[in-house]
């Protein structure tokens, strides 16, 4: 028999890949799970039982949560990336360090194929393949959801056939945990409408009652929480998330533009990456100058895009990394957050890095640095072209009247 490796969660649409693939295609198939800090040791030890009970011929997990972080996570934060000014790019990252992982684990089987539950209408698709051309450009890939057309309905239709128990109620709502966030699909997500009911977010709200934050960023990661030291940061991501999901941040529904051209929505929970960002920004606004915060902000744009769109093997984005990274030198303090129903407040940031310091003058008041003349120099002088410009065109040029 040939040998094919199925990237698999334990969803609905993996299920049905391996049914299909060892009883349709007679294939052996080798399931990967790719952990990226989304499943817990349980979860893990039944998407397991479930898989070998599904009939494969091998299963394997593979954690790569702090390569993960380390090649990706970090990144984002020091860009402050979100995608369309809400999306932490939950997904989009979890899927390139999975594919390579699934890649590398069909390189190592000398497998005959390799394959992927994605739909065809999404950008999953797009990302797995690009991955697995670059790496492994002589293995055939096999994507039996896309290239039947299937919908939800109809792999549980075929599930149920071939003798196959799930919560086929629960499977209504595709859901994807990892350790930048927890993305939801569902009927809903498919209008341009309706929100997610309550019972769709994985985590309920539980929490009411303000709660004070305490974040300690070091060049740019976080490695404190409330006192706590963490030995890497991924530990203290999921420990602020444990502490602030329970309040509702961070639930958003995101709406964008797929890869292939058409638009889509999405509904996410991600109370720790949004916080993390979000007071990283207000770090960084406290400890770059305004060059570096306008670069930044150029090259990052790009890169959360482009990583989005399933190019994080681009050697541009590894150049880009290089600036980021650079620019996290000053970039380490505390930031003060209050944590409260559905949002949270950033209350300010203490550092030794900080530029807003009083012995150079206080915004709005008096300054130390320069006197009324050295202004009056500087304006006429920085704004001598614009005048001259209004000189030669006349007043016409200007602000119009109605």
């Amino acid at each position: 028999m040939k040998k094919v490796v199925l990237a698999y969660s334990g969803g609905l649409d993996t299920t049905y890949c391996a049914i299909y693939l060892s009883q349709v295609k007679n294939l052996e198939v080798h399931a990967v799970t790719v952990q990226t800090g989304g499943f817990s040791d349980e979860e893990l030890k039944n998407i397991e039982a479930r898989a070998y009970k599904l009939g494969v011929s091998s299963f394997k997990v593979v954690d790569v949560t702090n390569a993960y972080y380390a090649s990706c996570i970090r990144f984002l934060v020091f860009g402050n990336v979100l995608k369309n000014a809400v999306y932490p790019l939950s997904v989009s990252a979890e899927r390139m360090v999975q594919a390579i992982s699934v890649a590398e684990y069909a390189k190592e089987l000398n497998a005959d194929y390799v394959a992927h539950g994605s739909t065809g209408a999404g950008n999953d698709q797009v990302r797995f393949d690009m991955v697995f051309q670059s790496i492994i450009p002589g293995i055939e890939i096999i994507t039996p959801i896309r290239d039947m057309r299937l919908s939800r309905d109809a792999e549980i239709a075929f599930l149920k056939e071939h003798g196959v128990e799930m919560n086929f109620e629960k499977a209504q709502y595709s859901i994807n945990k990892g350790l930048w966030g927890t993305s939801v699909g569902g009927k809903e997500t498919l209008t341009s409408k309706d929100y997610l009911p309550e019972n769709a977010w994985p985590t309920q709200i539980s929490q009411t009652e303000p709660r004070q934050v305490e974040l300690l960023f070091e060049k740019g990661e976080l490695k404190d929480v409330d006192g706590l030291n963490f030995s890497h940061p991924v530990a203290a991501i999921r420990y602020l998330q444990s502490i602030a999901q329970p309040y509702g941040i961070g639930r958003e529904i995101h709406v964008g533009d797929t890869i292939i051209g058409i638009k889509g929505r999405v509904g996410f929970e991600a109370a720790a990456p949004v916080i993390i960002i979000k007071a990283h920004h207000l770090l960084e606004k406290h400890t770059l100058t305004k060059w570096q915060l306008y670069w930044k902000d150029q090259l990052s744009a790009w890169y959360g895009n482009w990583l989005h769109e399933g190019m994080m093997l681009d050697p541009t984005m590894r150049n880009i990394e290089k600036f980021m990274e650079d620019s996290q030198r000053t970039v380490s303090g505390k930031v003060f957050v209050t944590l409260l129903p559905h949002r949270f407040i950033l209350n300010g940031i203490e550092s030794a890095h900080d530029l807003m310091n009083n012995k150079f003058g206080s915004y709005g008041e008096m300054n130390n640095s320069w006197t009324g003349d050295d202004v009056k120099g500087f304006a006429k002088i920085f704004g001598n072209q614009v005048g001259i410009y209004h000189s030669v065109n006349g007043s016409k040029m200007g602000i119009t009247k109605e």
